[in-house]
C-alpha cells in the first residue's frame, strides 16, 4: 500500500555515504527530517542528518531504533544486509521492499531477472568452482569475463579471460562462492539510464548518459549521450521494462553497452541513485535525488527535462587539491564535495558539473585543466 509522507516527517536512510547525503539535502529542501544508520559518526550523510544511529547495517537494535524514529525508510546502496532489511519491512514502512536488494546483490539472480524482463543481456554461464568453469566455458567462448556473484564494484571481483590458458586466473574468485562468466561484448560506448517509479506505477527516465571510465571507475558522464535516436529509444524502453517487471519503487540505474549494429545489451543494475545521474542536480528540471524522495514519499513524479548539454566529471582523492586551486579559473563549474574525512587516491570525493553549449569544447577544457591528468 502506498502511503503519503509529508514535510516535517522523518525519512530514515540506511547508509551514510555521498548518495545518502545528496538524498538528505534534497529531502531537507522540502522540509523533511533525516535519520541515518551508518557505522561512522562523521559519515557524509551523518553530517547533514537530524538523527545519527551509529552501528553496523545488520545491527538489529539499531534497525529497530531506525524504524522507531522514521516514517519511511530508504537505502543509499545495495550492499546492505538483506536479512536485516527484510526484517525491517515487517516493522517499518519501506516502500522499496527488500526483494530488489536480494536480486541486485547477486549477479546470478540479477541476470535471471533481466532476462525475464525480456531485454537483451550478454550470454553467460554460472559456475560454482574452477572445475565447473572449465567444463562450461566453451558455451560462451573467449574473450570472457568472470565475475563474483556477490560484491565487486569499480572493476573489483572480476577477471578477463582471453583463452583457455587464462582460466587459472579466475580461480581466486571462487573463494567468495559462485561466479558468473559472461561472453565479452564488443561495445562502442557505455550508457546508463536512471529510471524512477512511485508506488502508483508513475515512471520517468532521466536523459540517457554516456559514461567514460578510467581504471574501471566512472570518470565522465556526458548528456545527452552521443548515440543515435534509435539507441536512446531502446535504452529508455529497456529501463522502463525492467522497472515495471521488478515493480520498482524509487530509483534504478540501468547500465548498458551500445553495440556497432545500433543495439544495446544490459550490463548491470543498481537499485538506487547512481554516480552517472549526478549531472541532474544542475542539468535537469528535477534531480535524481529529488525524484527519489518524491517516489518513496508517495508524491507524484515530475517529468525530467535537460536544461542544456551537461558533463559530469568525478573528483577522486588525487584531484581534490588541484581542483581547489582551480576554483577561481572556472566560474561555470558547479563543484560538489562530499565531506569525506580523507582524500585517498581513487576514492570518490566529489564531482563537478558543467552545463555547456559545446560538449567537445567542455571536454577539452576538462582535459586541459590538468586536474584529471593521469
Amino acid at each position: 500500500m502506498t502511503k503519503t509522507i509529508y514535510p516535517g516527517q522523518t525519512i530514515g536512510i540506511i547508509g551514510g555515504g555521498q548518495l545518502g547525503r545528496m538524498m538528505a539535502l534534497a529531502a531537507k529542501e522540502a522540509g523533511f527530517k533525516i535519520a541515518v544508520l551508518d557505522p561512522s559518526m562523521e559519515s557524509p550523510c551523518g553530517q547533514v542528518a537530524d538523527i545519527r544511529i551509529v552501528a553496523p547495517y545488520n545491527d538489529e537494535t539499531a534497525l529497530e531504533e531506525l524504524a522507531e524514529v522514521s516514517d519511511v525508510i530508504t537505502y543509499e546502496f545495495e550492499n546492505i544486509d538483506y536479512e536485516g532489511l527484510k526484517r525491517l519491512t515487517e516493522i517499518a514502512y519501506v516502500p522499496q521492499g527488500a526483494e530488489l536488494v536480494r536480486i541486485t546483490q547477486n549477479r546470478i539472480t540479477e541476470k535471471a531477472e533481466i532476462r525475464k524482463a525480456n531485454v537483451p543481456v550478454a550470454e553467460y554461464i554460472i559456475a560454482t568452482s574452477p572445475l565447473e568453469l572449465n567444463a562450461q566455458i566453451d558455451e560462451i567462448g573467449f574473450p570472457s569475463i568472470v565475475k563474483t556473484a556477490f560484491g565487486g564494484y569499480d572493476g573489483k571481483g572480476q577477471v578477463m579471460l582471453h583463452n583457455k590458458e587464462d582460466l587459472p586466473l579466475a580461480d581466486p574468485l571462487f573463494e567468495h562462492g559462485a561466479c558468473v562468466a559472461e561472453a565479452y561484448v564488443p561495445f562502442t560506448k557505455e550508457i546508463s539510464v536512471i529510471v524512477q517509479r512511485n508506488g502508483n506505477g508513475e515512471t520517468y527516465c532521466l536523459p540517457v548518459g554516456e559514461n567514460i571510465h578510467k581504471h574501471h571507475i566512472l570518470h565522465e558522464t556526458i548528456v545527452p549521450a552521443r548515440v543515435s535516436d534509435i539507441i536512446l529509444t531502446q535504452a529508455t524502453e529497456a529501463a522502463q521494462q525492467i522497472a515495471d517487471h521488478l515493480q520498482l519503487v524509487g530509483t534504478l540505474a540501468v547500465e548498458m553497452f551500445v553495440l556497432e549494429d545500433d543495439t544495446i545489451v544490459i550490463n548491470e543494475l543498481a537499485p538506487r541513485p547512481h554516480n552517472s545521474g549526478h549531472y541532474s542536480i544542475e542539468g535537469c528540471t528535477i534531480s535524481q535525488f529529488h525524484q527519489h524522495i518524491r517516489a518513496i514519499c508517495g508524491w507524484p513524479l515530475r517529468k525530467p527535462a535537460l536544461f542544456q548539454p551537461t558533463v559530469m566529471v568525478n573528483v577522486l582523492g588525487e584531484h581534490v587539491v588541484p581542483l581547489s586551486k582551480a576554483i577561481l579559473k572556472y566560474p561555470n563549474w558547479s563543484i560538489h564535495l562530499y565531506g569525506k574525512d580523507e582524500a585517498k587516491t581513487k576514492r570518490k570525493m566529489g564531482h563537478v558539473t558543467i552545463l555547456t553549449d559545446d560538449i567537445n569544447k567542455t571536454l577539452k577544457e576538462i582535459k586541459h585543466s590538468g586536474i584529471w591528468s593521469e
